[in-house]
């Protein structure tokens, strides 16, 4: 890649991990290899990503790169908008009281807890029997 600037970063929300990449230009987003309109079908999932672009007012100055993997397309989302969100702080550190406000550069530790042995779930049990 011959590219003058760019600025990379890495984004997790539950089992989900996002290498994200900005580079000046117009604002053309792509997400595994794919149309971001296609990848995120509902317009919630969009509108999170682009969340901390929103934030810092930076619409339409990035073409934003996505590898996600792991998790399904709403931990990808989430991941995304961590990897954004931390792409812009390489881009300009004097963003960080804005992303941090909108709770954009912290990781959400949130994920499914694990099942237990001898219950039906992590917190479901078994039916008990007195008798």
């Amino acid at each position: 890649m011959t590219d003058s600037v760019q600025y990379r970063a890495t984004g997790r929300r539950k089992t989900s991990v996002a290498r994200v990449i900005l580079r000046p230009g117009s604002g053309k987003m792509t997400v595994n290899r794919r149309d971001f309109e296609g990848y995120f079908p509902s317009e919630a999932l969009r509108m999170e990503v682009r969340q901390p672009f929103a934030a810092t007012e930076t619409e339409g100055q990035f073409d934003i790169f996505v590898l996600a993997h792991g998790g399904g397309i709403h931990g990808q989302a989430g991941a995304a908008r961590h990897g954004i969100a931390r792409a812009l702080l390489v881009f300009n550190p004097e963003l960080r009281p804005k992303l941090r406000q909108g709770g954009f550069l912290t990781r959400d530790p949130r994920a499914k807890e694990r099942k237990k042995y001898g219950q039906k779930g992590a917190r479901k049990r078994f039916q008990f029997s007195k008798r």
